[in-house]
This record gives C-alpha cells, sequence and structure tokens, in this order.
C-alpha cells in the first residue's frame, strides 16, 4: 500500500476541497492519506467520508505552526481527537495570530508598490486558515507576480520585505498538546527551510525524550544526503521515520500526492500509537 502523510486541502493553504483531495489519492493509487491542514480540523469529515466512498484510508491530522529557538517548526500531528479542548485553544490563538499579520502583510505590499485590499486576500482563503499562500494568491490575482513560488522567492520568504511575524506555539509545547490528545507527534520537514540550524541531532534527542515519535525523513525538500542522515538518525534515537509528498494541489507543483511515501510497517505503528 502507497501511503502519503502530510497533505493540505482548501481548507488551509492547498487548491482542493478535502473531498477532491482525497478522489485525487485515488487516481494516484494511494492507499491511505493524512489530512494535514495548517492548524485546523474543519477539512476531516469531509476528507473521511470521501475516502470511505473512494476506498482511501484518511488518517486525521494537522500541522501545528511552532517555534523553537525563534525559528518556525512545523509539527504534524496525527490522529489526535479534533475535539479536545486544550488542543483546540492552542490552535484557535495561532490561527487569531495568522488572521492579525494580514492587514501588516498588505499595509507592507502597498508600500512596495503592490496595493492589496485585506479582502482580496479573504477572498483567496474563502473562509480557511488564512496564510501567506493565500496573500501570495492575491498577488497573483492582481497579475503582479506568476505564481506563489515567485511570490515568495521575492517577497513573502521569513524575513522577506513583506513578512510579518506571528505567534507560533513553543514546539514542547506542541508535542504535549498533541499527546495528550491521543495523538502521534512527528516534525515535518526538519532539515527544510534553515530549520536544520535548529534541529540539530542533539536537540531532536532532546524532543524524543520529551516525547516526539518521528521525523519526515522522505520529503521532496530534502535531497539524498539529507534523508540519508535523517533516516540514521532516526534509526539511533528510536524515532519513527515517515515519507510525504506535502501536497498542496496546485499550489506546489513540485509536491505531487505520493511524491514521497511511508513504509507501511511505521505507518501500522503510527495507527497502534493513536489507538492506544
Amino acid at each position: 500500500m502507497r501511503i502519503d502523510l502530510h497533505t493540505h486541502s482548501a481548507v488551509s493553504d492547498g487548491t482542493d476541497a478535502p473531498a477532491v483531495l482525497i478522489a485525487n489519492a485515488a487516481q494516484a493509487r494511494l492507499g491511505a492519506v493524512a489530512l494535514t491542514d495548517h492548524d485546523t480540523f474543519d477539512g476531516l469529515a469531509e476528507a473521511v467520508d470521501a475516502g470511505v466512498r473512494l476506498g482511501v484510508e484518511v488518517l486525521g491530522g494537522l500541522e501545528f505552526s511552532t517555534r523553537l529557538a525563534g525559528r518556525s517548526v512545523h509539527l504534524l500531528g496525527y490522529g489526535p481527537d479534533p475535539d479536545d479542548a486544550a488542543l483546540n485553544a492552542e490552535l484557535a490563538r495561532v490561527r487569531d495570530g495568522r488572521d492579525g499579520r494580514v492587514p501588516a502583510m498588505v499595509a507592507r505590499l502597498a508600500e512596495l508598490g503592490f496595493p492589496l485590499e485585506i479582502d482580496e486576500v479573504l477572498a483567496q482563503a474563502g473562509g480557511a486558515s488564512v496564510g501567506r499562500p493565500h496573500v501570495a494568491d492575491a498577488l497573483i490575482a492582481r497579475g503582479y507576480v506568476r505564481d506563489r513560488d515567485e511570490a515568495f522567492t521575492h517577497w513573502l520568504y521569513d524575513g522577506g520585505p513583506a513578512y510579518v511575524d506571528r505567534y507560533a506555539t513553543p514546539l514542547v509545547e506542541a508535542i504535549a498538546l498533541v499527546k495528550e490528545a491521543g495523538g502521534v507527534a512527528v516534525v515535518a520537514h526538519p532539515w527544510s527551510r534553515g530549520a536544520a540550524a535548529v534541529l540539530t541531532p542533539d536537540v531532536l534527542a532532546e524532543l524524543a525524550a520529551a516525547g516526539l515519535d518521528g521525523i519526515e525523513v522522505d520529503h521532496p525538500d530534502h535531497g539524498p544526503d539529507e534523508r540519508a542522515r535523517l533516516a540514521e538518525l532516526a534509526r539511533r534515537l528510536g524515532l519513527l521515520a515517515t515519507g510525504s509528498s506535502d501536497h498542496h494541489g496546485t499550489g506546489k507543483t513540485r509536491n505531487p500526492l505520493g511524491a514521497c511515501t511511508t513504509d507501511p510497517d511505521v505507518y501500522a505503528e503510527i495507527r497502534r500509537r493513536v489507538r492506544g
């Protein structure tokens, strides 16, 4: 069975509705998919229903926006209770931080010669969790940039001219929240986007001792050498080594469904831990 444990729908910053995402997963011959929208479970029910109809096993999850040593780190939570009060309260705080920075980003873009209205960004989100990709989509709609890659490369990258920081949960706290809600905690793409500077082997060992279950080893952002070193590190630390596409529909054209996959034995262990 082919298994992809990191995907996004239009409920966060993907481009496909949850049911469409699962239909596309079926066409890609995936047997199991985790829906991991940013900081929300809102698309899960639709995805699960589609999975039942189409024969795709859907593992509920999320991609938690966290921070470690001043740097953004993303945590994948698999199978936590979507009704857990403590987890949902913290996710609401994170989403409020996302929404609150939109006016500041729009103001910076206007200063840079790219005027937008806040409503244009919100329209791109369609009521979903608002993020930088939706600002990028508003720039595309105005004809300022060709695609999200151009928007991020020149304007929206971390520390870029139009970047505005926001609240994110401390990583160790996020791990605890996922675990207390009955889920499995896996650091997403640990050595991409500059995160290797803080997610050193020693730090990952400390996180393993704090309850981290695994690290995403096989990811399109990791080259062969990084994957080999991460796999060995996971083995040494007793962490699960997962693989996934980080699919965003047409939002990330280099991340097709099934671009990277998780070993079925690892998936079975994740399922076992969720049930436990």
